[in-house]
């Protein structure tokens, strides 16, 4: 799930700092939930899964269908 928060990021053209202001929480937390460094929570696992608009199975990898209802 790490590397798909940071594909999503990068496809959206966001820098780390853009998406922190969104998420309301500081670059290094948010850094070390790219890097694999820190557990997400799941409040932040959904404000993610609805700024970029996809499933929370696509952020988890359980999925590769971004659809919220396939």
């Amino acid at each position: 799930m790490y590397r798909r928060i940071r594909e999503l990021r990068e496809d959206n053209d966001l820098t780390q700092k853009q998406v922190c202001k969104e998420l309301n929480c500081s670059q290094q937390v948010y850094s070390n939930y790219e890097l694999g460094q820190r557990d997400i929570p799941t409040d932040i696992l959904i404000k993610i899964s609805r700024f970029y608009n996809v499933s929370i199975d696509y952020v988890l990898e359980i999925t590769n269908n971004p659809e919220i209802n396939p």
